[in-house]
């Protein structure tokens, strides 16, 4: 059985810093997985925000993300991150971790085989 579970979420003020782990366990976490990160906010659709490949060649943010966050995997913990930086009220949201069998960095969620079940990201003004 496959598991994804997220940690590191919290009450952060703005221009705080943060960083996510995604412990996954039941796949073979180096074999073509790409892990990726989502979030959604109340009240609007999950969006992407950054992934990861399998051999680590291809790295893909949202422009939200883009110079703020930074995403990791350490295929010998079979642990992926998102450390974040420089967080904004607009940051606040339950954040997802993803894997995605042959999805090569996708930032749609449909190529995603295995979610999380969030941590929650609280981000004061």
């Amino acid at each position: 059985q496959v598991q994804l579970v997220e940690s590191g979420g919290g009450l952060v003020q703005a221009g705080g810093t943060l960083r996510l782990s995604c412990a996954a366990s039941g796949l073979t976490f180096s074999s073509l997985y790409t892990m990726g990160w989502f979030r959604q906010a109340p009240g609007q659709e999950r969006e992407f925000v950054a992934a990861i490949s399998w051999r680590r060649d291809i790295t893909n943010y949202a422009d939200s993300a883009k110079g703020r966050f930074t995403i990791s995997r350490d295929d010998a913990k079979n642990t992926a991150y998102l450390e974040m930086n420089s967080l904004k009220p607009e940051d606040t949201a339950v954040y997802y971790c993803a894997a995605g069998f042959d999805a090569w960095g996708a930032a749609t969620d449909v190529k995603y085989n295995y979610w999380g079940q969030g941590t929650q990201v609280t981000v004061s003004s």
